[in-house]
């Protein structure tokens, strides 16, 4: 009897869709419990990271789950060059694609970063450093301000897409999913969208302003946005929304590892379209 084997393409997303959720679900469990006060305080993805290293087995955790990000940055990145999803090649679908890209490039840097936090050469520095020092770059370059604005927008921009995704659009259309378990996955996708696009937009938001006011200083990472949040009228209430919200994303990147269509480029076709672009 024939046996199939799994695309090594569509083996790295799926693991890449399971690191993200573990992130995602560390980011909002931490910051749940930031919210009710049994916490240490709120942070993103890096200070989760390093809370994760404390525990038994911190090490080992972080290299598996850096490997996970590194299967993830892949699959993002042929995701955009070979449109794997059948995105088209229309204005949106390119922008789709444009993001994907971009997606790849900034979980490289987490997988990067997770890597050295495991062994032992992480700088220290938290989200928020890293987004000042990467402002300030930018911001250092000919008609920086306008680029950094231009991202600014494009994040902010990216956060609207979620929220709108969570309200009306259908986030389980490209999971495989039995039709009992459909709804309460279709709820935590709405949540972890939603969570998702409330952050993305306030992040959109600092870097605009950084634009506005040429200081890199009101740049902030997601652990930067969680603190804004917490930092505002029954901001309490505003966190502990957005930690489950995050927690979910987290469940639902878990969902997306097992259940999510992947239509994997083989091995071939993947090297061609990194030649061609290459060239």
């Amino acid at each position: 009897m024939p046996t199939t084997r799994q695309n090594p393409v569509e083996t790295l997303a799926r693991l890449g869709y399971g690191a993200r959720g573990v992130v995602y679900g560390l980011v909002g469990g931490l910051a749940l419990l930031a919210a009710i006060g049994s916490g240490r305080g709120t942070g993103g993805s890096r200070s989760a990271l390093q809370t994760l290293l404390a525990q038994p087995f911190g090490k080992v955790w972080l290299v598996l789950i850096a490997l996970g990000l590194f299967g993830f940055c892949v699959w993002r990145i042929l995701e955009a060059l070979t449109d794997a999803d059948h995105r088209g090649s229309d204005m949106k679908g390119w922008g789709v694609r444009g993001a994907h890209l971009a997606s790849g490039i900034i979980y490289a840097g987490l997988a990067i970063s997770t890597l050295n936090l495991a062994l032992g050469r992480g700088s220290g520095g938290g989200e928020d450093q890293a987004a000042q020092e990467w402002t300030a770059w930018l911001m250092s370059q000919p008609f920086g301000q306008w680029l950094v604005g231009l991202v600014g927008a494009a994040v902010a921009g990216t956060g609207l897409a979620f929220i709108w995704k969570a309200w009306r659009g259908d986030v389980t259309e490209r999971l495989s999913l039995p039709v009992d378990k459909r709804n309460w996955i279709a709820a935590l996708g709405r949540m972890g969208f939603g969570a998702r696009g409330v952050v993305f937009l306030m992040i959109g938001g600092f870097l605009i302003l950084a634009a506005l006011h040429a200081s890199s200083s009101e740049a902030h990472g997601l652990g930067g946005a969680l603190q804004a949040l917490q930092q505002q009228p029954y901001g309490w209430v505003l966190l502990a929304l957005t930690a489950l919200g995050l927690f979910a994303f987290g469940l639902f990147g878990l969902v997306q590892a097992r259940y999510r269509h992947i239509d994997a480029p083989d091995l071939d076709d993947a090297k061609a379209a990194v030649a061609r672009v290459g060239r």
